[in-house]
């Protein structure tokens, strides 16, 4: 079929991939068989209506030929109008009929002119009697109506057709569109939502059946989720016990340098199971903000401060937002240990209204993480991610979702610069919501641009 449609479309209208919806799909479908329907049906119509009439004809003419032939036979003279005898333009294929004694006819027709009727039959004399007539004018008038009424009726059926592939075609495409709707919000991560719920009605079709298998599939996979988060959880916080004891143990060893090497590494292995911990925690979607109205400029230089005072903090407008201050106090400090592990200097932090930019001037965030965003123990790429173990943006952008807030991220390229060209830093932009998170979050809608 692929092929098929390859020769019959250029390959430029191939290529620029034109997408139609599904009921101008339907509806020309049931047009185009419609109009095929329409016009066998009316060629068969309109030569049975054709065939019939000459039929007709044609026995009117035998009957009046038949009656010339008793007259002529009476009185030897053509007393009946339109009769001939040997006409010289007797069709060749009448007369050689009438020589084997039989009584015929004959039907020419005439290219843009109805139809001569010839009828011939021998008299007793030898003779050939003819009889040439035209199809008559009520019969044309009455074949033109027929047409007429034909060619009416076929568009009516194409339009009709039309209609209802709209109709049907669009009911079906509102049940599509709602199934992918509802998909999309399962997919992102909206946990009460369901394909079947979400396109309703009453009928019963192929894409109730695909909604039950979306639903499916979405419960099947959310039990894994929830089995691996568990999994998770339970080994963290298995393992929080021992690392707390064998962080206590380290302390009292002697000073020295073998101290001091194993205080490091027990202090980040105590540090990467509590934010295991935490991912476990956002990943159940169990984690509720705790409001505070706050001047987010304010906030953010003094926390940026007391962080790290080398940072420049730039607060373009000032802005009150009724946020959780210490959930957005991690997600900040986060993205700067992420600048700061992964970038370069200098780091900039940059305040306008409800949005906060942080910025390095680094190698830039990985493909994959500007397409999917950030991912568990996933560093990115050697240039970027020599250190960590990718838990730090993914908290931010859990912690980010507990806000109500949405979180971005993007390179800074030169202007027109092609892809291949290294990036000039990374940004990743903080977008608080205008009104308070609810229990199911709130999402801004991103200007265009950002």
């Amino acid at each position: 079929m692929r092929g098929i449609v390859r020769r019959l479309l250029p390959d430029h209208l191939e290529r620029v991939g034109i997408r139609t919806g599904l009921r101008w799909k339907l509806s020309a479908a049931i047009a185009l068989v419609g109009a095929l329907v329409a016009i066998v049906l009316s060629l068969v119509v309109h030569n049975a209506a054709r065939v019939s009439m000459l039929d007709n004809a044609r026995d009117l003419a035998v009957e009046r030929i038949k009656i010339a032939q008793r007259n002529y036979d009476l009185t030897h003279r053509t007393n009946f109008p339109g009769v001939a005898v040997n006409d010289p333009a007797l069709p060749a294929p009448l007369r050689e009929r009438v020589l084997a004694n039989r009584v015929a006819t004959y039907v020419s027709d005439h290219r843009g002119h109805p139809p001569d009727i010839w009828a011939a039959t021998p008299a007793k004399d030898g003779n050939v009697l003819s009889l040439h007539t035209h199809f008559t004018d009520r019969s044309t008038d009455i074949l033109r109506d027929l047409d007429q009424a034909l060619v009416i009726g076929s568009i009516a059926v194409v339009l009709g057709g039309s209609a209802l592939g709209v109709l049907i075609g669009g009911q079906l495409s509102r049940r599509l569109r709602k199934a992918a709707a509802a998909a999309n919000q399962v997919a992102r991560g909206e946990r009460d939502v369901r394909v079947r719920d979400a396109i309703g009605g009453i009928v019963r079709d192929e894409t109730d059946d695909l909604a039950s298998a979306v639903d499916a599939m979405a419960d099947a996979l959310q039990q894994r989720l929830e089995a691996e988060r568990r999994v998770t959880a339970d080994i963290a916080h298995e393992l929080r016990t021992p690392v707390t004891g064998l962080l206590t143990a380290a302390e009292l060893l002697p000073p020295g340098r073998p101290t001091e090497l194993v205080l490091d590494r027990a202090k980040a292995m105590r540090t990467l199971v509590e934010d295991v911990l935490e991912v476990a925690r956002l990943d159940g979607a169990s984690e509720r903000a705790e409001l505070q109205d706050i001047l987010l400029g304010e906030f953010v230089a003094r926390r940026v401060a007391a962080k790290n005072p080398q940072i420049d903090v730039r607060v373009v407008h000032e802005s009150e937002v009724t946020t959780d201050p210490r959930r957005l106090e991690r997600v900040l400090f986060n993205l700067l240990a992420n600048a700061a592990r992964h970038g370069k200097p200098p780091v900039e932090v940059t305040v306008e209204g409800r949005v906060i930019r942080v910025r390095d001037h680094g190698p830039g965030f990985p493909e994959d993480i500007l397409a999917e965003g950030p991912s568990r123990f996933r560093t990115g790429s050697t240039d970027r991610a020599g250190h960590g173990h990718g838990l730090g943006l993914t908290i931010a952008a859990g912690q980010a979702r507990v806000l109500g807030a949405r979180l971005t991220f993007r390179n800074i390229r030169p202007a027109g610069a092609p892809p291949h060209i290294p990036a000039e830093g990374a940004v990743a932009v903080l977008w608080l919501p205008e009104h308070a998170p609810t229990n199911t979050g709130s999402y801004p809608l991103l200007p265009p641009g950002a």
